[in-house]
């Protein structure tokens, strides 16, 4: 059985890893050109939807069915969103409870696109490890709030991904570098991404985080 996957799920890029038994370290797969990074773009075309440096590449060409930045829309109202909205090409629309976006002649959901990028990684570790990938960590912003993380877990299980956690990603990369083996302290985490600029700190407390 291939081990539970940690996803990132970016606003710009995302990418797939677990841990190695043997050396205790996280490992990042790699596609099948050896790219470890995969746009989180999704350009939907007749024939099917494109993932990753296929779609980035369509972005200026065909901008009305081309979608990036989806997880600044995970669970989020069409009022709540409205300030981001005049930077998207793409049209987005108020729905009941989420966001509709209005790509080409069809409409989808952010849950719906994100899950096409989780998609394209389980794909991609099953290519790796022989076998289907089933379950998955995936992490999110410290500050999403429960709308937020619900709408990920969703996209997880359109995806068929059993979410068995969700980890903020400052606890995700203080584990990452073996902040837990500190018996105390106090650390601080910068998260430089392409759609959050934030810090965390993290108490460490007999090297529980």
């Amino acid at each position: 059985m291939p081990p539970i996957v940690g996803i990132d799920l970016g606003t710009t890029n995302s990418l797939i890893a677990y841990v190695d038994y043997r050396t205790g370290l996280p490992r990042v797969i790699p596609d099948r050109r050896g790219e470890v990074r995969v746009p989180s773009v999704v350009s939907f075309r007749s024939e099917g939807p494109l993932v990753g440096d296929e779609a980035k590449r369509l972005l200026a060409q065909e901008p009305g069915s081309t979608v990036f930045s989806a997880k600044r829309l995970l669970g989020r109202s069409y009022d709540d969103a409205a300030p981001e909205l005049a930077y998207l090409p793409f049209t987005v629309l108020p729905g009941e409870r989420t966001t509709r976006l209005l790509v080409g002649n069809r409409e989808v959901t952010p849950p719906e696109v994100s899950a096409i990028v989780l998609r394209a990684l389980k794909e991609q570790a099953g290519a790796h490890f022989g076998e289907p990938v089933r379950r998955a960590v995936i992490t999110v912003p410290a500050y999403f709030d429960e709308s937020q993380r619900q709408a990920t877990r969703h996209a997880g299980r359109i995806a068929g991904l059993e979410v068995v956690r969700l980890l903020n990603e400052p606890t995700a990369a203080a584990l990452a570098y073996g902040l837990q083996r500190l018996r105390n302290g106090v650390i601080a985490i910068y998260d430089l991404g392409g759609g959050t600029f934030d810090i965390s700190l993290l108490r460490v407390t007999d090297r529980l985080i």
